[in-house]
């Protein structure tokens, strides 16, 4: 026990502790428990014991270095299927398969459309012309031309006035009459 005191000493504890290098404790008693062991960065059990911790065997990092680089080439090879699956799967879809097929889809709707927008604007303005020369004809047929045309006259006394009964004349009261191709002064006799 006498022999392992240095290894509990406050002073070394205390640097140990402070020590910015990894320190790796191995007294080689495996019973004994030191204070040393218990700052230590590493403990081993003995010095050989140590002397394996700190160096790595190369043969077995030239394996773990083997595994980890075959590990990211599946983990990697699984991102590019991966990638690669969802690009086709872009790719199959019809809008980037064929980009202009709804355009041109569109585009025959679109003139469909039209067409048929040109054909109610011509039966709409075939159907107001119908109308207005009706329209026309009746208002020709009814006006006071056409009452003319047919051989009346109209007689309007000197005010203007269109006269609608005989009793609104008087004997020898001058009338201007008008026919469709004039008009003329009359007198009136009884």
């Amino acid at each position: 026990m006498e022999d392992l005191l240095p290894f509990s000493d406050e002073q070394l504890i205390r640097t140990v502790a402070q020590c910015r290098t990894p320190v790796v404790s191995a007294i080689g008693h495996e019973p004994d428990n030191p204070l040393l062991d218990h700052v230590a960065d590493l403990r081993a059990s003995t010095p050989t014991d140590a002397a394996k911790k700190v160096v790595p065997d190369v043969g077995e990092e030239y394996e773990r270095v083997r595994l980890l680089r075959d590990r990211a080439r599946r983990c990697v090879a699984a991102l590019v299927e991966r990638e690669e699956r969802g690009l086709a799967h872009a790719l199959a879809r019809p809008s980037i398969e064929d980009p202009h097929r709804m355009i041109d889809e569109r585009a025959d709707h679109v003139a469909d459309l039209l067409d048929r927008g040109r054909r109610c604007l011509r039966h709409q303005l075939d159907r107001a012309d119908s109308e207005l020369s009706h329209t026309h004809a009746r208002v020709v047929a009814l006006s006071p031309a056409a009452t003319l045309k047919r051989g009346y006259a109209v007689l309007q006394k000197a005010d203007g006035h269109a006269v609608r009964d005989p009793g609104e004349v008087e004997a020898g009261e001058a009338l201007r009459a008008r026919v469709s191709e004039g008009e003329f002064s009359v007198r009136v006799d009884t």
